[in-house]
């Protein structure tokens, strides 16, 4: 590729800033130029609900590296600046500024923004969502000791929130629609694990309820579907997020709940690649398009579509892999499945230590991990392989898992 070739990444995060890297470690020597509309260099997401929330990290321990690093690298940074517009014809976009900036080759990292939750009272300043440093640090002075916290949502920003929010010494209530936490991406059992975790830690987790109307004031006043009246001083809701796909949708790229890509980051504008939390991409390894927003998938995807941009064509091939933290426990899921038939356990899910399986025909499509996180590599293995493995042989611990998914991928 030519030195005068021009880069441009819109979208700061972990993504973009990870993309921006990759380029010059690949040996791309034109410009590159990272546009972000946070004021901040790219920065890790996960200590926002944990670390940072709860006063352990300052801002500055998230940052990839400093903003300094960027100019080390020829990297041109652009904070606080929205992209308006994308001129796919022209190859150039339009800045919220009212400048243009052309582009030879374009990498769209834009992620996604929190789902809103479509209630009287939900867009309030008082109610919090929590995406971003500014919200993380804003809802951090709100946890005060005896604060009484409301959650709307028991997915994982939820839970991670209630858990900070009990170690600050806040009275917390949960409120799902769901059956059980976490309803989306685990298991009934999981489920139960997590509503058990929460509830012994003096949570109150109200499921199969929804809210239905917020009156923000001080306190502010919660409306269940049930009848009941909340009272909180602090309300949070964690139902979700979106991917930020306008910009994509108005150039004509192809969309469908995320930017359309093949496994090498390439969208329907062969000019333009897209990477991270704002796309729907093709997982080889799985055989379709998945749309993830975890930090494994927005840094790793990033890369391989950098190095391609670079010149080097690299492809996007991995089992999808998650964690969150809560209180003392760490707990990890591997896979994306659709649907499964079995679980197997190695270690009851009450245990402080313990793994499953989840398989459909025979075939290790998914993995958890409770507080074991040294399983999580050879359960990865084992989805790879797609094969058929023995149900004994998984719940026995005497069976070392690093040789069993050894010797599956021989056979494969």
């Amino acid at each position: 590729m030519s030195g005068t070739e021009r880069i441009v990444i819109v979208g700061a995060g972990q993504a973009g800033g990870r993309a921006a890297e990759t380029l010059r470690a690949a040996g791309f020597q034109g410009s590159v130029v990272l546009v972000g509309e946070e004021p901040l260099p790219p920065y890790e997401r996960p200590p926002l609900s944990k670390d940072v929330l709860g006063g352990k990290a300052a801002p500055e321990t998230t940052f990839l590296r400093p903003a300094e690093g960027y100019a080390e690298l020829g990297i041109e940074l652009r904070l606080g600046m929205r992209v308006n517009a994308i001129n796919p014809c022209a190859r150039q976009l339009r800045l919220a500024d009212g400048s243009a900036l052309p582009y030879d080759r374009l990498l769209l990292a834009t992620g996604a923004h929190a789902r809103r939750l479509a209630i009287a009272g939900a867009d309030s300043p008082e109610v919090h969502y929590v995406r971003d440093m500014a919200d993380s640090l804003r809802l951090r002075t709100a946890l005060r000791p005896d604060a009484r916290v409301l959650i709307i949502g028991a997915g994982f920003i939820g839970l991670e929130v209630a858990a900070t929010a009990r170690a600050a010494g806040c009275a917390v209530t949960i409120i799902e629609s769901a059956p059980h936490p976490l309803a989306r991406v685990a298991t009934p059992e999981i489920g139960a694990f997590f509503a058990d975790l929460h509830r012994a830690q003096g949570v109150d987790l109200r499921m199969g309820s929804s809210v239905t109307a917020i009156e923000p004031g001080t306190p502010s006043l919660a409306y269940t579907n049930t009848g009941e009246t909340i009272e909180a001083d602090v309300v949070v809701i964690g139902v979700g997020a979106v991917p930020n796909t306008e910009l994509a949708e108005e150039a004509g790229l192809e969309v469908a709940d995320g930017i359309v890509t093949d496994s090498f980051g390439r969208t329907s504008d062969p000019a333009i690649f897209a990477a991270g939390d704002a796309t729907r991409h093709l997982n080889p390894l799985l055989g379709r398009h998945i749309r993830l927003e975890a930090w494994q998938n927005a840094q790793n995807q990033a890369i391989a579509a950098a190095r391609t941009m670079a010149g080097q064509p690299t492809e996007h091939a991995e089992i999808p892999w998650f964690w969150t933290d809560q209180y003392e426990v760490n707990m990890q899921f591997a896979g994306a499945p659709l649907s499964w038939d079995q679980i197997v356990w190695r270690g009851p899910p009450t245990a402080k230590r313990s793994s499953a399986f989840l398989l459909r025909e025979g075939i290790v499509v998914g993995g958890i991990c409770i507080n074991n996180g040294r399983e999580m590599r050879p359960i990865r293995q084992l989805i790879a392989t797609s094969r058929a493995a023995d149900p004994a042989a998984l719940a026995d611990p005497a069976v070392k898992l690093v040789e069993l998914a050894a010797a599956m991928a021989r056979a494969a």
